[in-house]
């Protein structure tokens, strides 16, 4: 693997004093794409929570860089260089589509945003150009998430952090979504962790896929080999 850029060492999270996750163990490299799958409720979206910092974790170990963030909240996190797209995108509505992604700056280091930023966004989403003016709530749901994404990488993040990007997207956006994914790590080098269960999705864009089950990463696959019927069927029961 390339330089750890996120790691997590037994980690144990979950709601109330319940574990859901229990004892993860990854590592995500500097300028990788990695996707995170598993059947529902094994405890993914859990794990990216705990990632970002909007869920305590229990115990065990969460290092970004050199630095320990298990005790670190969402917002000193996402200063450190950690991007989060949560399920649902979660956009401002009643914003239009500038507002929301000025809305970004404040994550960035220092608060300061070079204003080319919005320029390269615009250059990945042509979408959002063309709906700069456009109230954020009127967007289709893919518009939506290139939205989402976009603010995101207002703040220039190195890695980014996707829960479910592909749901309730029509396919032929998915693609494109993924298809930009690609090229913003290829031309950025930003990393990208991401949970999903659309396969073609997976393929597209990840480097390599962790599974989960039970709260625990169970096994770890290359793309191609969920080309195998038998190998989706054992870890995702499509």
């Amino acid at each position: 693997m390339t330089d750890i850029l996120l790691k997590t060492d037994s980690l144990w999270a979950g709601y109330g004093g319940k574990p859901v996750l229990q004892g993860v163990d990854l590592a995500i490299g500097k300028g990788e794409i990695v996707a995170v799958i598993g059947r529902n409720g094994v405890g993914k979206s859990t794990l990216m929570k705990s990632l970002i910092g909007l869920l305590p974790s229990f115990k065990g170990g969460i290092t970004f860089g050199d630095t320990d963030i298990r005790k670190l909240p969402a917002h000193k996190r996402a200063r450190l260089g950690i991007g989060y797209v949560p399920q649902g995108r979660d956009v401002f509505p009643r914003m239009t589509v500038e507002e929301n992604l000025k809305v970004g700056a404040s994550i960035a280091p220092g608060a300061k945003v070079d204003p080319a930023i919005y320029d390269e966004i615009y250059q990945y989403f042509p979408i959002l150009a063309e709906r700069r003016t456009q109230r954020a709530g009127t967007l289709s749901g893919g518009q939506q998430q290139q939205l989402a994404i976009g603010r995101v990488l207002v703040g220039r993040p190195s890695l980014v952090l996707l829960d479910e990007p592909s749901e309730g997207i029509q396919p032929s956006i998915v693609q494109d979504i993924a298809r930009i994914a690609v090229e913003l790590n290829r031309s950025t080098g930003v990393a990208i962790a991401f949970v999903e269960q659309n396969i073609d999705m997976i393929r597209a864009m990840a480097q390599r896929c962790y599974v989960m089950d039970k709260g625990r990463i169970t096994a770890e696959l290359t793309p191609q080999m969920l080309d195998s019927r038998e190998t989706v069927r054992r870890y995702l029961a499509v």
